[in-house]
Formats: structure tokens, C-alpha cells, sequence
């Protein structure tokens, strides 16, 4: 069984390569690249990926479509650049390709943020779909939070963690905050969604709950404490960014 990596980029000249490096023993490196002004596609051509770039950004979903075209192996791994894989994950993943009937496999996620690793607020255990095999499945047409619909067969979990160095500082949190409320907002807008403000403080408040104290963030310290502070803003701000697309929207009808 061959398998292909796809990764979709902008400007991830300070984690491609890391991440690469991590999935060698693959057999094809698919890379779409979204006009990054970086190294990021001279760090995947010399590493040997096949790199596609575009012009226009269609949101995560199509763009890893675009990347899911791209693929011609057997089996597809889908990355994000700030992901690792370990080499205890990387035996798992060409053992689990070789079982007779699979199709699609979970894998364990964990995040750092500023330099701690997460165990709980919610984002962890955080099983992702990320390998199935070519053909079995697509992803989601979605902005944002796009997920990988199977078209047929069942999903077996890995128990190898993959590695999810995202938040290295606050100010990456931000501007991905700012990049996904905006998207969300967009997309629930076009699809008639209405919020309010009652809704915005009310989804903080619950955010905040449910990741501090359900989901035992405070076990994770001060890290924990921001984490959840942080995800109390996040839901505000996708909520907030739909009331005032909302009010734009009654404001030319009037």
C-alpha cells in the first residue's frame, strides 16, 4: 500500500519542512500553496513535494479538495504544516494501511499552546479523521472547519498521537481567531443564520464552563486558564461577527 500527503499552505516557511520531514517514508508529497510571499513553496519543491499554487483563496474545504485531487496513491494522509507526525504514528500509519477491509482511520491529536502541551479544555482527546483510503472520502465544502465525509465504510481509531504545534504565541491565536470568525460568520451568513447579542455573551459564557470546568481545564494551570478564556472569545467573536453581518444586512433593506 503507497500513501499520499497532502498539505495546504500560506507562508508556513517556519513549520513545512518539520512536517515533511515527519512523513519521509510517504510515497507522494501533494503541497497547494495559497500566494504565500515566503519560502514555503522553494522549502516543498526541494524537498521533493509536488507543488501547486493558486491565486485565489476558496476556503479550507475546496482548497483540500483541490489538494485530495492531486493525490494517486493508495491511501491519503491529510496534514496541516504546524502537525508532526511521530515515529511511533508513522509505523502505526503503514501497519493500519495494510489491514484487510480499512478505510478510514481517527487519529489522537495534541495541541501545545505557547510552549505547554494541552490535556484537556476540550482539546484533548481530539481524534481527527486525517487518513482514509484514496477515493473513499472527500472533505466538507466548508470555509472553515471543513471534516472529511466518508463515502462508504467505517472509521477505526490509531493510538499514536499526532503532534499539533499551533499556538507557539497568543498573537497566532489571534489572527487564526480573527481568520475562522470572519470565515464562520460569512458562511452562516449566506446560509440565513441570525445571532444576536444575548447569543454572542451567552455562547462565551457556556464556552468558558464547559472547557474550564466540564472539560477540567483547570488542571492545565495558567496555560488551561488561557486556553478557556481564549475559546470564551472565540465563540463571542464568531457570534458577535454574525450579528453585525446581520445588522449590515437589515440596515440595506431599510
Amino acid at each position: 500500500m503507497s500513501l499520499s500527503v497532502i498539505i495546504i499552505t500560506k507562508n508556513e516557511e517556519a513549520n513545512l519542512q518539520a512536517c515533511l520531514e515527519s512523513v519521509r517514508f510517504a510515497d507522494q508529497w501533494v503541497v497547494v500553496d495559497s500566494a504565500s510571499t515566503d519560502a514555503t513553496r522553494a522549502i516543498a519543491a526541494a524537498f521533493g513535494a509536488e507543488v501547486t499554487p493558486t491565486a485565489v483563496w476558496p476556503g479550507y474545504g475546496p482548497q483540500k479538495n483541490l489538494a485530495l485531487s492531486l493525490a494517486n496513491r493508495d491511501w491519503v494522509l491529510s496534514l496541516d504544516a504546524d502537525e508532526r507526525v511521530t515515529p511511533e504514528l508513522a509505523l502505526e500509519i503503514q501497519q493500519a494501511m495494510q489491514r484487510p477491509g480499512a478505510q478510514a482511520f481517527e487519529i489522537p491529536r495534541l495541541t501545545q499552546f505557547c510552549g505547554q502541551w494541552i490535556h484537556h479544555c476540550g482539546w484533548t482527546p481530539d481524534h481527527v479523521l486525517r487518513l482514509f483510503r484514496r477515493g473513499q472520502a472527500e472533505f466538507s465544502p466548508d470555509l472553515v472547519h471543513e471534516r472529511v465525509v466518508l463515502k462508504s465504510g467505517g472509521v477505526a481509531q490509531l493510538q499514536s498521537r499526532l503532534l499539533h504545534y499551533s499556538y507557539p504565541t497568543p498573537a497566532h491565536y489571534w489572527r487564526k481567531l480573527e481568520q475562522y470568525s470572519t470565515a464562520w460568520a460569512a458562511q452562516s451568513h449566506a446560509l440565513g443564520k441570525k445571532s444576536s447579542m444575548p447569543r454572542a455573551l451567552t455562547s462565551a459564557v457556556v464556552a468558558f464552563v464547559k472547557s474550564y470546568v466540564f472539560r477540567l481545564g483547570f488542571l492545565d494551570g495558567a496555560m488551561g486558564l488561557a486556553v478557556c478564556v481564549m475559546q470564551a472569545q472565540a465563540a463571542f467573536g464568531k457570534y458577535f461577527a454574525l450579528y453585525c453581518l446581520n445588522q449590515q444586512n437589515a440596515s440595506k433593506k431599510t
